[in-house]
């Protein structure tokens, strides 16, 4: 059986084949794309009727996701007052701090934000250390082979970044 229909743009009467329904074609006559529309079907659908209650538990079960999701987002580890950030801190050796300070900035171009956070607090309690290092990483015209496939305009952000949380 043949889709049978009129051209939108000439009006002319096209006949296209069953397998065409639901595809673009070029109307023989002005040649302009068309879309042959589906063949008609004399079958009916059965439906059924949605069951609202399903609708109400989907609502609170989405809801209640996206109330856990915001309570994930607004967690933040808080040190315990003013007595976790004065502890005096152990010597590191310089070699360390900057073994410690590039897996920092690999680990925030690579998206592990969690772990370089946690690499960060321990950065921390060095601090003019610590800037001494990141000056130097920045001014260097070959970067550690660790950061060299990190763009230069990304690693400079990161560095500044870092400086900040230890300044």
């Amino acid at each position: 059986m043949a889709i049978v229909f009129h051209c939108e743009h000439c009006g002319r009467k096209i006949e296209a084949a069953d397998s065409a329904g639901g595809k673009w074609g070029k109307c023989p006559t002005c040649h302009n794309k068309l879309y042959v529309p589906q063949p008609k079907s004399d079958e009916e659908l059965a439906l059924t009727p949605i069951d609202e209650s399903d609708d109400v538990k989907q609502k609170e079960l989405l809801a209640e996701t996206f109330q856990l999701t915001q309570d994930i987002l607004q967690e933040r580890d808080v040190p315990n007052g003013p007595a976790a950030i004065a502890e005096p801190a152990s010597e590191i050796s310089e070699k360390e701090l900057t073994k410690n300070i590039i897996m920092y900035l690999r680990q925030m171009a690579d998206g592990e934000l969690d772990q370089a956070e946690r690499i960060a607090n321990s950065i921390a309690p060095y601090g003019a250390q610590a800037i001494k290092i990141l000056d130097q990483i920045a001014v260097s015209e070959m970067p550690e082979p660790e950061l060299a496939d990190i763009p230069p305009q990304v690693l400079s952000g990161l560095i500044r970044t870092l400086r900040s949380k230890i300044s």
